[in-house]
């Protein structure tokens, strides 16, 4: 009962224990021996409360089937999951048995649909019509008047803190968490958007909102909302050319922004004429100078707007269903912004999804941080207004007790709120399961074997079907307690996330993490997780609301008849499809087309569906170059393995088609490059130094090899030359996205001249 897992994650492969000191060796062998004799006397009580069987069903049991494989030849099979069929009777057999499809060597596409049934949530939304945003906060309110919805939390002050090293930083003194119910916001937004029909905006002109999250970031959209007025949303972190662009684009003349960003308008206004009001949200602390403006343009707090609202005589224009209700900026990988054009019945749609993959319970609450501007955060939200959920703001400077901005002594965010639920990023995952890795290895040996058997000890039990409440009280709960000890739920979007990054948070935060997939253009909607499957790595089946293409891809050699899984490019097709890109016809019309009564988007990523019809997402058509002899590198998935490498924080990779080898720029961890600096016999060098060191290159790229290997990365696909980066790549130095996928283009050209060198040397 108590054997060892064969494969253990690969952060605990690399962690070598020093285990030559008898009394640890001894105590390791005497804690075996109690846990196996614990494993016999509670085993039948486990079993009976547990009933493990039950949930390695609920794991294993197909999500999604096979409803039509299109031919080359231009026949094709439908089969329709409620048993009818046009199509041979061996495929229909197939399908009740559950069993992947076989098809024949012209075979083009594979489209797959969820077997899920619609959630309670969901059910009554179609059953009281809600059709639009609109319609869904008073939806909320008819169901939530008086529970708490928004939360704030106080800053009671700014004070100076002396550091160690004699620098003063400045840092938040903080209360309790200030809330508004679910009638108030409801009110505020109506006022507020009422206020916006006095001060001349009329329905369905655009009016931009570029603000961090917030409460009033969601205040000021439902108010928008009630009056037809589409919301465009621009990134807190774009820089001045991508924010101007955006703008002058959509012609807004009013802006909703924050306290914070205003100094930017200082300069953006001279570029952006037809702006003539900004509407910010007002600091705690500061009084706003409104010295260094552009004349003209009339400067209004948000408070304000919402007064003039609530002594309007204006009624609510409620919106329709195909009405536009954000044209959303997406950052982008590549290129300016694109402005993706999504209708109320597309957010309507992902919210039914949504409400339908996640357990939602009575005392839940959602501690928010990622970017409203972003579609996945504002649905995740949305989500939990149609549910009750309570939802506090947040900020990564005040967020856990260790936060830049949080006063030594005082609590983060998450210690104050103690939230259950939270949505993340991969990057995000990453950085805290590497703090639990540096955390560990900073223990003494004895610590480190004792978290090492409990871990493997715990995902032994875990991958079997149980759970593990002991080890999880007594091992787990101080991690747990860096997010306030309560969470249950983390919801992961915005790129595929690592295994290993999964298990580790899975296990020592003793949580469950929902990651799903999706982008701007299909309303952040593809596919999700069952809350029941166990495995890593995948990022779920198709929701409720639309299906699942794989189209072959000859130039990546992917196709639907590969073996083992059917792999290709996916399609996206159903309600939840955007309308296409604003003023772009062309690039709508590349990306975007109807069949079959439906609207589909190419997303261009590459995607493999097993035979319990879940998605791993394994490549990227733009992400693909091939080297001069030939070989083809996917420079996605090296980059996911090499994230997993304890020494980098974060990585770009880059192939020439001209030579036979890729590169690597690498954002080392200081720790970790540090210890490696004092293996190699390199001692007091700051960190920059260290990164100009041939020597150092040397020893990372030699890291990077091992790792590689132990990934089962091909020899090609290894760098053969890196460049150690000092500066941390931020949404703010225009490197990544503010959902932090990596722009190349920018990269590339910021490193231009490391780039060259690397290949010269």
């Amino acid at each position: 009962m108590m054997k060892t897992q064969k494969k253990l994650p690969k952060m605990f492969i690399e962690e070598k224990l020093d285990m030559d000191g008898l009394g640890i060796t001894l105590a390791i062998k005497t804690l075996q021996a109690i846990a196996f004799v614990c494993d016999i006397l509670t085993f039948p009580v486990y079993v009976l409360f547990q009933r493990p069987w039950r949930n390695r069903s609920l794991s294993r049991r197909v999500k999604a089937v096979v409803v039509k494989v299109e031919y080359d030849s231009g026949k094709d099979v439908n089969v329709n999951i409620d048993g009818d069929k046009r199509g041979d009777n061996f495929l229909l057999k197939q399908l009740r048995n559950g069993k992947a499809i076989p098809v024949s060597s012209d075979a083009r596409s594979i489209t797959y649909r969820s077997l899920s049934d619609p959630g309670e949530c969901h059910i009554q939304m179609v059953r009281e019509n809600i059709d639009t945003l609109a319609k869904v906060l008073e939806f909320c309110v008819k169901r939530y008047a008086n529970k708490k919805c928004l939360g704030t939390r106080q800053i009671k002050a700014e004070e100076d803190e002396v550091q160690a090293n004699g620098r003063v930083f400045k840092k938040y003194v903080m209360g309790d968490y200030m809330w508004k119910t679910y009638a108030e916001v409801d009110m505020l937004a109506t006022n507020f958007g009422k206020g916006i029909r006095e001060l001349g905006n009329q329905p369905k002109e655009n009016i931009v909102i570029f603000a961090e999250t917030r409460a009033e970031w969601m205040i000021a959209a439902q108010g928008l909302f009630k009056q037809s007025i589409p919301v465009v949303t621009i990134y807190a972190t774009l820089g001045d050319e991508a924010i101007t662009h955006s703008i002058n684009e959509t012609e807004v003349t009013t802006i909703i922004t924050s306290y914070d960003l205003m100094p930017k308008f200082k300069k953006i206004l001279a570029s952006t004429p037809s702006v003539k009001t900004i509407i910010y949200m007002e600091d705690q602390l500061k009084k706003f100078e409104n010295s260094g403006y552009k004349s003209g343009v009339e400067i209004i707090p948000f408070n304000t707007v919402v007064k003039r609202g609530a002594e309007s005589k204006i009624q609510n224009c409620m919106p329709s269903p195909n009405d536009v209700a954000i044209i959303m900026y997406t950052s982008g990988s590549t290129g300016v912004p694109k402005g993706v054009v999504i209708v109320h019945s597309n957010l309507v749609a992902t919210l039914k999804a949504f409400s339908n993959a996640v357990t939602i319970r009575d005392d839940d609450c959602l501690i928010a941080f990622l970017p409203l501007a972003h579609v996945f955060e504002l649905l995740v939200e949305s989500v939990c207004l149609c549910t009750g959920v309570a939802i506090g703001y947040s900020t990564p400077l005040t967020m856990i007790d260790s936060s830049s901005k949080i006063k030594k002594g005082t609590k983060g965010d998450a210690s104050v709120l103690r939230p259950t639920c939270m949505t993340s990023v991969p990057l995000i995952l990453d950085r805290i399961s590497k703090g639990i890795q540096e955390k560990v290895s900073k223990g003494s040996n004895v610590a480190k074997a004792l978290f090492k058997f409990s871990y493997d000890y715990k995902t032994m039990w875990t991958r079997r079907g149980y759970s593990t409440p002991l080890v999880d009280k007594i091992v787990f709960s101080k991690i747990r307690q860096i997010l306030g000890g309560r969470i249950r739920l983390v919801l992961s979007g915005g790129a595929p996330l690592s295994p290993d990054t999964h298990e580790q948070i899975n296990t020592c935060l003793c949580i469950s993490i929902v990651q799903g997939y999706g982008l701007t253009e299909t309303t952040s909607c593809a596919t999700i997780m069952d809350c029941h499957d166990m495995s890593v790595g995948r990022v779920g089946g198709p929701t409720t609301v639309c299906d699942i293409k794989l189209v072959n891809w000859e130039e990546g050699h992917y196709r639907i008849t590969d073996k083992p899984y059917p792999r290709g490019e996916i399609v996206v097709g159903g309600d939840c499809i955007s309308m296409g890109y604003y003023k772009l016809p062309e690039k709508t019309r590349d990306d975007f087309y109807e069949a079959d009564g439906k609207r589909w988007f190419k997303t261009g990523d590459i995607g493999e569906i097993h035979s319990d019809g879940v998605v791993k997402i394994i490549d990227r058509k733009k992400d693909l170059v091939k080297l001069q002899a030939g070989e083809y590198v996917s420079l996605g998935k090296v980059e996911t393995e090499l994230k997993t490498c304890p020494i980098v924080d974060n990585v770009c990779i880059y192939g020439d088609s001209s030579k036979q080898y890729c590169v690597a720029l690498i954002v080392p961890n200081q720790t970790q490059l540090t210890d490696l600096a004092t293996k190699n016999g390199i001692s007091n060098k700051n960190f920059a130094d260290l990164c100009s060191l041939p020597a150092m290159e040397k020893a990372v790229l030699q890291e990077l090899l091992e790792h590689g290997k132990k990934c089962k990365l091909e020899k090609f696909e290894i760098p053969a030359a890196v460049k150690l980066c000092t500066e941390v790549w931020s949404p703010d130095m225009g490197l990544v996205t503010a959902a932090f996928k990596l722009k190349r283009k920018d990269i590339q050209e910021r490193y231009q001249h490391e780039i060259n060198r690397m290949y010269a040397s």
